[in-house]
């Protein structure tokens, strides 16, 4: 079963056309990984799904509702979370006042869901390590942890992340890939756009390869790495 569908996606920014028909579909409680060269048009896609930029044609579907028309708020609303490659994180409030303002449900840090921030505590220590100091103090693979943290403060179907391990020290990777497991096993499903192939072979069960925003290739994180012909001709490279 698909928790997430787009059928024939177009999407134009002002006079330019980046989406030319996006078919993908997301399994529900697996990890998809969207691939594809710079500029295939993987971030375009991901935020049309969030409806930070609405489809000029085609459907966007979430646990069978056509939720292309939506806004940014009702999308979040269905139990979908969104990290962007530029994180979002709010550099002068604290780590702690990052994540309230994510947990809708709490008025105070009293408020939030004390198991649930243990669990992500032991997932990222440097949240709790860090809890009263200013966000933009962070680092870069800190700063990772903290917006992920945040997607997740709140149970959620669906996390979309842009390039996680962007940037990381392969440490970091490696606690981020144990994270997305670990969230992959309690029924998240997650969507990865993602450049560190190490990362998609690792926790990927499906795959979706974009180029000139069209998806050109889907089907199974196993096979497709054990092709490199076709990762030679969709990526340009071989995993």
């Amino acid at each position: 079963m698909n928790l997430l569908e787009l059928q024939g996606v177009q999407t134009h920014i002002g006079a330019y056309h980046i989406l030319h028909g996006v078919d993908l579909q997301v399994p529900k409680g697996e990890l998809t990984m969207l691939l594809g060269r710079n500029g295939a048009g993987k971030s375009t896609t991901l935020r049309t799904i969030m409806g930070l930029w609405h489809a000029s044609q085609g459907s966007v579907r979430f646990a069978g509702r056509d939720i292309t028309q939506l806004s940014t708020p009702q999308i979040a609303g269905l139990g979908i979370a969104y990290v962007p490659e530029t994180m979002g994180i709010f550099a002068d409030l604290t780590v702690k006042e990052n994540m309230l303002l994510a947990a809708r449900a709490a008025r105070n840090a009293q408020d939030m869901d004390d198991m649930r921030l243990k669990w992500i505590f032991r997932l990222f220590p440097a949240v709790e390590k860090f809890w009263n100091h200013p966000a933009g103090k962070l680092s870069g693979g800190q700063k990772q942890m903290l917006a992920v943290s945040r997607a997740i403060v709140e149970p959620r179907e669906l996390l979309i992340i842009d390039e996680p391990s962007k940037g990381l020290a392969p440490a970091i990777i490696n606690n981020m890939i144990d994270a997305f497991g670990e969230l992959k096993a309690a029924g998240v499903t997650i969507l990865l756009v993602e450049q560190n192939i190490h990362f998609a072979q690792r926790l990927g069960d499906t795959v979706a390869v974009m180029d000139n925003g069209r998806v050109m290739h889907a089907g199974s994180m196993a096979e497709f790495s054990a092709d490199t012909q076709l990762q030679q001709r969709l990526l340009g490279l071989a995993l």
